[in-house]
């Protein structure tokens, strides 16, 4: 039966043989013509599903019913699952979700990267699926998104000039008001139910993204998993010392015994980012500590730290496992955030240096590097697009004998790749969080001398798409490089 025959409107049955992008899923008719399916579904569902569109090559349709589920289905926990958009694998099994993002890190490294048969590990799993960040954001919104069940309800239990919690997928302005969170700790739900009470009691106006009005923007808590230590940062459209001392005591008698600090950033932009111009500590030190590996490291409200503290441990250790370093060596450490990566490779070798675009994260480094007294390590504040520019200040520390690099998900900045590439390290260590640009990445690394020894996919996100990776690529030759530049 070919494409001609189907048409929009007409129900097709098939199997769901892989995810895909945007909520979406992957299967084939018997024809053998793929089709793009919308809806919470899982690898192996036999569904029925409407067809919207026909392209020359594929189909897209949205799904109706599941005919014969899964073996690999299971019961979401979360209710507000298929309609918050943060945990979209939690109706599939956490051994389900593991095999399928090996998968994916490996069609990403034969089909984008052309790794004929890339040398994959096993994914590894995270220690707890559940409640494992450390860190969340929620949005207070003017405008709350109606759940389902609501759209039909003569009288509506919840206001709906109210929302905190998250964001729909596609909706800017629009708040899920939620009561629980299963991936974040016992103590930010408390404080989340604290937040909601303390802002309802007060009259205080929830943001309006399109309106750009209103006082109470974001709530982001950090949890330290090893210390114990809760920061509350509440985003305001202004500062109102006396009520953020209110909002601190009311938080402090809801979280008794409880190490605490509050901070308040405010922001005038016309955005929903959680990230203020202005910063004022309510209460306690304005920051937290967090210890991985035998170091602490010093968190403010601002700078980044792998939300899931136990597998960020498991992830330094992996990179140091294939970094291979010797005491002689110099370790580059690229996009070094707070440093977490560069002091933990500094007890392993002469020194490490580090580079990152975010001054309050340099700063943190420095103050970290100072805490645990280390004294081998140098942390530097650089566009790593304008990497070329470092290499007079770098020359003082010596050729790189290792480079570990951590981009942000679109993966390095052509020039800073190119850079990186000269420097000439014995190993390149490419920490990712996407395996497409991993695999862009990496082809360029391996036309350049370099072959890739080792992948290890660390489970970091339980219950999302997101897969963090450990590459490990070592310098063959010159002339290696040429011959895949070639082929």
């Amino acid at each position: 039966m070919g494409t001609d025959i189907i048409r929009k409107g007409d129900i097709i049955e098939f199997e769901i043989t892989d995810f895909a992008e945007k909520e979406q899923c992957f299967g084939r008719l018997d024809n053998g013509m793929g089709v793009m399916v919308s809806g919470m579904l899982a690898i192996g569902d036999r569904v029925s599903a409407r067809v919207r569109k026909v392209r020359q090559r594929y189909i897209e349709a949205e799904s109706l019913a599941v005919i014969e589920p899964s073996g690999d289905r299971t019961e979401p926990s979360c209710g507000y699952f298929g309609v918050c958009g943060g945990c979209k694998l939690m109706h599939v099994s956490y051994e389900a979700q593991l095999r399928y993002k090996q998968r994916k890190v490996s069609d990403a490294l034969v089909h984008l990267g052309n790794f004929s048969d890339p040398p994959l590990s096993d994914a590894v799993s995270a220690v707890d699926p559940f409640h494992y960040r450390n860190k969340i954001e929620f949005s207070c919104s003017a405008r709350r998104y109606l759940l389902p069940e609501e759209l039909s309800q003569d009288k509506l239990l919840r206001p709906k000039n109210f929302a905190l919690g998250f964001h729909t997928p596609g909706n800017f302005d629009k708040v899920i008001d939620i009561d629980y969170c299963y991936l974040a700790k016992e103590q930010m739900n408390t404080v989340l139910r604290l937040t909601r009470e303390f802002i309802l009691r007060n009259g205080l106006t929830p943001y309006d993204a399109k309106a750009h009005e209103g006082f109470v923007r974001n709530l982001v808590v950090r949890f330290s998993e090893n210390r114990g230590e809760v920061m509350v940062n509440l985003v305001t459209s202004w500062h109102d010392g006396e009520l953020m001392q209110q909002y601190a005591a009311a938080l402090g008698q809801g979280l008794p015994g409880q190490l605490l600090t509050v901070v308040n950033n405010v922001t005038g932009k016309r955005n929903t980012v959680a990230v203020g111009e202005e910063e004022f500590v309510i209460c306690g030190s304005g920051f937290i500590t967090e210890r991985l590996g035998g170091l602490d490291f010093r968190i403010s409200a601002n700078s980044f730290f792998q939300t899931n503290s136990s597998q960020a441990e498991r992830l330094y250790r992996g990179i140091l496992d294939v970094a291979g370093l010797r005491e002689e060596d110099t370790v580059y450490d690229l996009y070094c955030g707070t440093g977490t990566i560069t002091l933990f490779l500094a007890r392993h070798c002469r020194q490490a240096i580090g580079l990152e675009v975010v001054e309050s994260s340099i700063l943190d480094a420095r103050s970290n590097a100072c805490l645990n007294g280390v004294e081998n390590a140098a942390f530097f504040l650089a566009d790593l697009k304008d990497l070329h520019t470092m290499e007079p200040t770098l020359a003082g520390y010596g050729v790189p004998g290792v480079i570990v690099t951590d981009p942000p998900r679109a993966g390095m900045h052509p020039k800073a790749l190119d850079t990186m590439l000269q420097f000439g390290a014995r190993r390149i260590v490419y920490v990712s969080c996407n395996p497409a640009s991993l695999a862009r990445d990496g082809r360029e690394i391996c036309s350049r001398g370099y072959a890739l020894r080792s992948v290890t996919p660390v489970d970091m996100f339980p219950h999302t798409s997101h897969i963090e990776s450990i590459a490990c690529f070592e310098f063959e030759s010159r002339e290696k490089g040429l011959r895949e530049a070639l082929k």
